[in-house]
């Protein structure tokens, strides 16, 4: 009499029914890259405004270049002085009669200021690695922070202290009497809303990088 060996399921069912090997390691694989990445943005998520404030410096260095090729090239009728050739203050051309700068100069003006705080955002959000939206909120707090200190000091001490104008860098404060008008409030609102904007989703893109990293290092 020949021995009867039961091949079969131990736990009942058939043998179709249980997932392929590979399936299963590959959810682990997953499981385990995404424990591991929750456990580092616990440890060393949130604002990094260190990272920030050389994302700002990404961000005005990106628009005074931009710009001053968007002058160069004759495209944006209106940013350049006619006096002595200086790009002006993108709040006040913002302002000014549409007559002088034309639709094409304040979107021109815009696409500049979202590209600057992409580019500034995605440095953020790159050196920090985790929470890229809050490296681009962080960003645009920069800005505004000291875009107010400069203001201030130029009120209080002077012209001569208003460095964001002498670098032709963007958004200022309008905080000369003749600017504090409900079209120069709406303007900044808007400069900074498309800021903002363009850093948030800046940094989102810089911390996608270490998110393909962490894929590729914990694969199979």
């Amino acid at each position: 009499m020949s021995a009867n060996y039961d091949t079969g399921p131990v736990h009942g069912g058939k043998v179709g029914d249980q997932p392929p090997a590979e399936t299963i390691e590959t959810y682990r694989v997953g499981e385990q890259r995404e424990l591991v990445v929750t456990r580092e943005r616990d440890r060393f998520g949130g604002m990094k405004f260190g990272s920030a404030f050389f994302g700002w410096l990404t961000a005005m260095g990106t628009a005074v270049l931009l710009t001053a090729l968007l002058a160069a090239a004759g495209t944006a009728i209106g940013l350049a002085a006619a006096d002595n050739g200086v790009v002006q203050d993108a709040t006040t051309a913002v302002t000014d009669t549409a007559a002088s700068i034309g639709i094409a100069g304040i979107v021109a003006l815009l696409v500049i200021l979202f590209v600057s705080y992409f580019c500034g955002g995605y440095v953020a959000g790159r050196m920090a690695r985790f929470d890229g939206a809050k490296q681009g909120v962080a960003v645009w707090l920069w800005s505004i922070l000291i875009a107010v200190v400069v203001a201030a000091a130029g009120a209080l001490l002077g012209d001569q202290y208003d460095v964001l104008s002498r670098l032709n860098g963007f958004p200022r404060l309008p905080v000369n009497e003749g600017d504090l008008t409900a079209a120069g409030i709406v303007t900044a609102i808007v400069l900074a809303g498309v800021a903002l904007l363009g850093a948030v989703l800046g940094g989102r893109a810089g911390m996608r990088y270490h998110r393909r990293i962490d894929q590729a290092g914990l694969s199979r």
